[in-house]
């Protein structure tokens, strides 16, 4: 096997190279998603329960204590508690932001690598293919089969290399992409529970009716 490698060439080694570092990203990558995946609906259920008793630092302990996007979406909304609802929103939004950025962390470098080794799999083909010929023009017209044997081992190699390494990284690719997706409905469905809950708790504060009967003797 050894043997074989050596013949593919200073480009196999840069091909399997980007490999490991995709092994890498995907490894990392998928333990952080998994840790940040929880059971939404029993953790927003648990915080409005919390909520709706006004017990705030409470809420803001678990959400910190929680790990995962969706606790911190509902975290910034919960900080926000008193305000109007925009400002509810807005911080929703910031910590999206944020939030949808760390789960997406070095995915473009997964992409670049499924784009970039069926490349160097095929600059790899062209350099064999022209050892092959150049052989061939210099022993012309017997050529010996193992003087061509180098070229061609080179391009076979780089080829089949860089077409494994690029069908890995488009397949994590996509499938840490799917489990982002799934996070990030959490996180919309969070946001919009928390800030329809707040926004109705402030309507009750306001409530003049309500105040007026909560403050009569």
């Amino acid at each position: 096997m050894i043997n074989v490698l050596a013949q593919g060439g200073p480009l196999l080694w840069i091909i399997i190279a980007g490999g490991m570092a995709a092994l890498i990203i995907f490894l990392e990558r998928w333990f952080h998603i998994h840790r940040a995946k929880i059971k939404t609906e029993d953790f927003v259920n648990g915080i409005l329960n919390i909520l709706s008793r006004r017990n705030i630092a409470e809420a803001l302990t678990i959400c910190k204590e929680t790990p995962g996007p969706v606790a911190q979406i509902v975290r910034a909304a919960v900080t926000r508690f008193s305000q109007p609802p925009a400002a509810v929103r807005q911080a929703i939004d910031e910590a999206a932001l944020v939030e949808i950025s760390r789960l997406e962390r070095h995915f473009g470098t997964l992409a670049t690598i499924a784009q970039v080794a069926p490349l160097a799999g095929l600059i790899g083909t062209v350099f064999g293919m022209i050892r092959a010929f150049a052989a061939m023009q210099q022993k012309a017209p017997l050529v010996p089969a193992a003087d061509l044997a180098g070229g061609i081992w080179t391009a076979l190699i780089t080829t089949a290399a860089g077409l494994i390494v690029a069908v890995f990284a488009y397949l994590a690719y996509n499938l840490l992409v799917a489990k982002t997706g799934s996070i990030v409905l959490d996180m919309e469905r969070s946001a919009n529970e928390i800030s329809g809950f707040l926004a109705g708790q402030g309507a009750a504060n306001d409530d003049p009716a309500r105040n007026a009967s909560g403050s009569a003797p």
